[in-house]
């Protein structure tokens, strides 16, 4: 798969016609397939099969992992030209999409009818419906609504051999054998390639109270986290905890952001609650700080005053391309267990500092979901650092028995590390679904298992940031 057949490209164009075919260098070499509906999918992938020709599905390109890489001259499939919102269900709350639909797209036509797709990251204007699902995205309101396959009903995708396997119905209850969507969520595009979905609503708050908080202490955050989520009764959506050296650095002068509350806390913390009672609920948002402030779990507050100052904050807290005044980095994207994250933070800190006196270590994450974002700045950005950090990162990650990837995916850039977290057992029966799909590996093939293939030369150091 290191030449694609003029032929195979004749062939392909015949289906999606002149303007389904591109080539565009900033999403990479070779060319970009643009097929403009299910049954084009069907049959570029059905000639793809038949000619051994590598596909890698793609989406918005945000992933973190080189999850959309090509390495070996595959064809490129983008489903940008399918992006239509095809139904909005107002009775069964639910929305069909096709898979090329942007994220923000999805949020602000659910709004428009009054309704909440509560999936929320920082990639939304150009990540896709379709990446989305394929990478079981997670985001800001992880706490309150799940991830990715908790808003998703059913999915339609498209096999290796272009098969279509359709889509079921609206209903949430569907106990009929084996879930096959989920089998597509989080793939990574390796088993099929996801052409429509459909999407649950949720009312639309009518409410946000959002707050800045210093909290004193590791014990302090988790159970600042528990009692607000217990006091908001079920309204908490977003919690998202910043160890110090973070929020000084993406608040310092070197950023256009002013810091929200005075430097010198261990950490700070973005909360924020959705209701619907606008008076009560900011009277509630308002004690239930101040009840917190009382019990010494926070000691600093600051909360916005209406929704320009909710943005500003929120700004603060996406704004992650300051940290490439720092490059070279490495971001890391895991997950252990709440208890253990402080204990996991300190370890990492002092291995970095006995291997390399002079780093810099930034920590944020969605805490309440135990979703940390690691940031190591160390070294000469070299693929030898990289590796050692790397097994640094990873390997107490392992040892929590917490994983390398918490919503981000493997692609190539995990996948030496898949068994730090899975079992062999679980990973040869990977390994068979895969062979059962895709028996040519054409899809996204040298994702997720490193025996497939080799492990092409690394991105640069600083990632783009999806998240």
């Amino acid at each position: 798969m290191t030449g694609i057949s003029p032929q195979l490209l004749q062939d392909i164009e015949a289906v999606v016609g002149p303007n389904g075919i591109i080539e565009d260098e900033a999403r990479g070499p070779g060319p970009i397939v643009r097929p403009a509906s299910t049954q084009e999918v069907s049959r570029v992938l059905k000639l793809c099969n038949e000619a051994g020709q590598g596909v890698v599905p793609m989406g918005g390109n945000t992933t973190m992992v080189q999850g959309t890489r090509r390495v070996r001259g595959e064809i490129a499939l983008s489903l940008e030209r399918m992006n239509a919102i095809e139904e909005v269900d107002v009775a069964s709350r639910t929305m069909m999409v096709e898979a090329g639909a942007i994220l923000q797209v999805v949020q602000e036509k659910a709004v428009e009818h009054g309704f909440l797709y509560p999936l929320d990251l920082g990639g939304r204007g150009s990540a896709t419906i379709g990446g989305n699902i394929s990478t079981n995205a997670g985001g800001n309101r992880v706490i309150r609504y799940g991830m990715t396959r908790d808003q998703v009903l059913a999915v339609e995708a498209v096999l290796a051999d272009g098969t279509i396997i359709p889509m079921q119905g609206k209903a949430i209850k569907n106990n009929t054998g084996y879930d096959l969507k989920h089998l597509f969520i989080s793939g990574e595009g390796t088993l099929g390639v996801v052409t429509r979905a459909i999407l649950r609503l949720r009312p639309l708050p009518t409410s946000e109270n959002c707050a800045w908080v210093s909290v004193p202490s590791f014990a302090a955050l988790t159970d600042f986290l528990g009692y607000m989520d217990a006091a908001a009764a079920g309204t908490l959506s977003s919690f998202e905890a910043m160890w110090a050296e973070y929020y000084e650095f993406i608040t310092g002068d070197k950023t256009p952001h002013k810091p929200p509350v005075a430097y010198g806390a261990p950490f700070t913390v973005l909360l924020e609650t959705m209701g619907s009672d606008p008076e009560r609920d900011q009277l509630r948002f308002e004690e239930m700080l101040g009840e917190a402030l009382e019990k010494e779990l926070i000691s600093d507050a600051v909360i916005a005053k209406n929704e320009a100052e909710r943005k500003a904050l929120w700004e603060i807290r996406d704004d992650v391309f300051q940290m490439g005044h720092v490059a070279p980095l490495w971001a890391f994207d895991i997950s252990v267990g709440i208890a253990d994250m402080d204990d996991y933070i300190k370890a990492l800190k002092a291995k970095l500092t006995a291997r390399w006196p002079d780093h810099n270590l930034f920590t944020f994450g969605h805490l309440g979901d135990g979703n940390l974002h690691v940031i190591v700045a160390v070294g000469d950005g070299s693929e030898e650092t990289h590796h050692v950090v790397e097994e640094l990162v990873y390997g107490g990650v392992r040892d929590l028995k917490g994983s390398v990837s918490a919503e981000h995916g493997i692609g190539l850039e995990k996948r030496g590390y898949l068994s730090f977290t899975r079992s062999p057992e679980e990973i040869a029966l990977m390994k068979q679904m895969k062979q059962l799909f895709d028996p040519k590996g054409i899809l996204n093939p040298g994702k997720l298992f490193m025996d497939e293939g080799t492990m092409p030369e690394m991105a640069s150091p600083l990632n783009s940031a999806a998240e």
